[in-house]
């Protein structure tokens, strides 16, 4: 046997070595691979309902967040309308009212001015003024 020949012989039981090496591998990654395909049916069966529910969850939220912003745009223009409603009831009856409560102030002091004798009015008019 020459020299070509064990190197011959040499390079084909490294290429089998290889080859066996590489079949191995790409068996580990098949299996690897068909794991992990199931693994992602699996999830894929679980996750889509959810994603489905999810969904509709979603959905119904934004409707119910449409019908809150309705309300609060309701109570938003009744506050304004009742907000100006108070501004003009009270420009409207303030005037008369402290007219009306000076009116009866002085008809209290007027009728308290009779009913009491001239001399106890001195009495009284001079005590106030100390």
């Amino acid at each position: 046997m020459s020299a070509v020949d064990l190197a011959a012989v040499i390079v084909t039981i490294v290429c089998l070595v290889v080859v066996a090496v590489l079949v191995i591998a790409i068996q580990t990654l098949v299996r690897t691979l068909r794991e992990l395909r199931a693994t992602v049916d699996d999830l894929r069966s679980s996750t889509l309902p959810m994603v489905d529910d999810l969904q509709s969850t979603v959905t119904k939220a934004n409707e119910e967040l449409d019908r809150v912003d309705g309300v609060i745009g309701r109570a938003e223009r009744i506050t304004a309308t009742v907000d100006v409603a108070s501004r003009l009831s009270y420009k409207a009856m303030a005037p008369p009212l402290i007219k009306t409560i000076s009116i009866v102030k002085g008809a209290a002091g007027a009728r308290r001015a009779l009913r009491t004798p001239r001399r106890r009015r001195a009495i009284e008019v001079r005590g106030r003024r100390k």
